[in-house]
């Protein structure tokens, strides 16, 4: 009999990890052979994942709540599934989905089902995120459309602006020495210039 552990992911933005804490503990996974990443599912380059796959030995047996769990990437779920199941002999369950237990069914037939659940679920997992991707640039073009700004609020223009531009164009000062003064760069000096003497027209 090999050991039992249990591997958890959540996002840094998703503080839900009781959940499948409490799932684990129902089926007496100790503590210590839970591991807990608090990370996009994007990739496999995470902390607690990594340091589990090297202490996982033949017959040893993992527990995950969901597939999305696992990760979120298509390809790289079906690779690290077969890294375990069939390089390192071990047995996965996917409590959420019971045709992903891969302790029945070792047979052929058994074999093929699960590899059929699993890829469909895996580009299940990775479509939602394409999806999230989607939606997430569609409501940023929408926000852009409607004006709000993204990125850094720019700096207020100091209000020694209109003299600094006068000592300027006047050639009294370098414009190196305003853009200093300003703490702007060339762009962004051009453009309140811009914007100021637009609304001295006013």
């Amino acid at each position: 009999m090999g050991k039992t552990y249990g591997y958890i992911r959540v996002s840094t933005r998703e503080q839900n990890e009781e959940r499948q804490l409490i799932a684990l503990r129902e089926l007496d996974v100790a503590l210590d052979g839970i591991f807990l990443d608090k990370q996009s599912g994007k990739d496999f380059q995470r902390p607690q994942y990594l340091q589990m796959v090297k202490k996982l030995k033949k017959d040893d047996l993992l527990y995950i709540k969901s597939i999305d769990r696992l990760g979120r990437d298509y390809g790289e779920i079906l690779e690290q599934w077969r890294i375990l199941t069939k390089e390192k002999g071990v047995d996965i369950v996917v409590l959420e989905m019971p045709m992903l237990d891969t302790r029945r069914g070792k047979d052929l037939m058994g074999t093929f089902l699960s590899d059929i659940v699993l890829q469909v679920l895996s580009f299940v997992a990775e479509n939602e995120r394409s999806n999230i991707r989607q939606r997430q640039a569609e409501g940023i073009a929408a926000a852009k459309a409607r004006g709000v700004r993204f990125g850094r609020p720019e700096k207020p223009t100091p209000e020694n602006f209109g003299y600094l531009v006068e000592q300027w164009k006047g050639e009294k000062m370098p414009l190196s020495r305003v853009l200093e003064l300003c703490q702007m760069s060339r762009a962004t000096f051009y453009r309140r210039l811009k914007s100021t003497e637009m609304g001295d027209e006013d």
